[in-house]
């Protein structure tokens, strides 16, 4: 397959891809409220629908993994993504500490809703009922996070300052150059999954699903919002 081929197949997949998440993600909703409602609690049908919602995710990083490898520079350049989208992205996709982030504001949220629930003693159960071991765990983990967001971006930028030789054909072995390109976007993309699988499993089934839900509704809102103002 072709560089433009892969890059124009990457596109239909991404396309394809989010219409699935948004499927994904009303299949999350319904296992929720029948959690929410259920006089047991139904964790099994929810951690299910968690699970389908991974999948997906790993799924998508399968195939851009997949498409870095064939055109790295055309995955960088992500054409399949509006102006919108690529003003906010960092090596070719969301930053991953972009996730706690979310932890932080929906679970100020749903405390500020529930808080007369929870002065009474009620456990919700929900992000707004984080606890202390978890909030600590966030932190923990963001740190590290940023620490390796650092590392990527000062990666990437020797390879920046490097890259006029390849601009300028004077470069010794070019391909060595691409791949070392395509090494920084796969350890980016690594970074992404594994960010977003530890931040799911420090939470319980219930916060898994709003967080998710939290995170997709993101992910399509911003799309959605870009190609409309493209």
């Amino acid at each position: 397959m072709s560089q433009e081929a892969a890059i124009t197949s990457f596109k239909k997949f991404q396309e394809s891809w989010i219409d699935q998440l948004r499927n994904h993600m009303n299949h999350l909703r319904s296992a929720q409220n029948h959690h929410r409602n259920s006089a047991t609690g139904d964790e099994e049908r929810l951690r299910e629908a968690v699970e389908r919602v991974m999948e997906h995710f790993r799924e998508y990083h399968r195939a851009k993994w997949a498409t870095t490898e064939k055109d790295v520079i055309g995955v960088m350049a992500t054409p399949w993504a509006s102006a919108l989208e690529r003003s906010l992205h960092w090596v070719g996709g969301w930053r991953p500490t972009t996730l706690f982030h979310l932890v932080y504001t929906e679970s100020s949220i749903l405390f500020e809703s529930r808080i007369l629930d929870i002065l009474r003693g009620f456990r919700t159960g929900d992000l707004s009922d984080l606890s202390p071991s978890q909030f600590r765990t966030v932190s923990e983990l963001q740190c590290e996070t940023v620490k390796e967001e650092n590392a990527i971006t000062e990666e990437l930028s020797e390879w920046q300052d490097d890259a006029s030789d390849l601009v300028l054909g004077t470069s010794s072995d070019p391909d060595q150059r691409i791949r070392r390109l395509a090494e920084i976007v796969h350890r980016t993309d690594d970074l992404r999954l594994r960010t977003i699988t530890r931040v799911v499993e420090l939470l319980s089934p219930l916060q898994q699903a709003e967080f998710l839900i939290a995170a997709a509704e993101l992910r399509t809102g911003v799309a959605g919002w870009g190609t409309s103002h493209d």
